[in-house]
């Protein structure tokens, strides 16, 4: 379910979010379990590799379920994968917060 919902809040940076309410609760989601290295903001933190998940480019080249197959099982960086600890929904819903950050219509 946290899955899901950090998925969703990660797509709703730069696109519509195809959830509201999905993306609300990823938002807190992100802050409890990803602010840590990529930011309050979402614009990343270089010193920890963790990537700018606010950059429209970045965010645009991928589509959602990309987003969270990387939040379930990351293939690059010192991310851990979230899959066992966030479940699907939850995941979809961080998806779609951190999507709508960057301001997606």
């Amino acid at each position: 379910r946290q899955t899901r919902q950090v998925a969703a809040y990660v797509w709703g940076l730069t696109n519509t979010p195809s959830d509201p309410g999905l993306a609300e609760a990823g938002k807190q989601v992100f802050v409890d379990n990803c602010a840590a290295c990529h930011g309050d903001d979402a614009k990343g933190k270089a010193e920890m590799g963790a990537p700018d998940l606010a950059d429209a480019i970045w965010l645009k080249a991928r589509g959602e379920d990309a987003i969270i197959r990387q939040v379930a099982a990351p293939k690059h960086g010192v991310m851990p994968a979230w899959a066992g600890r966030l479940g699907d929904t939850t995941v979809k819903e961080l998806t779609i917060f951190v999507h709508s950050l960057g301001g997606g219509t």
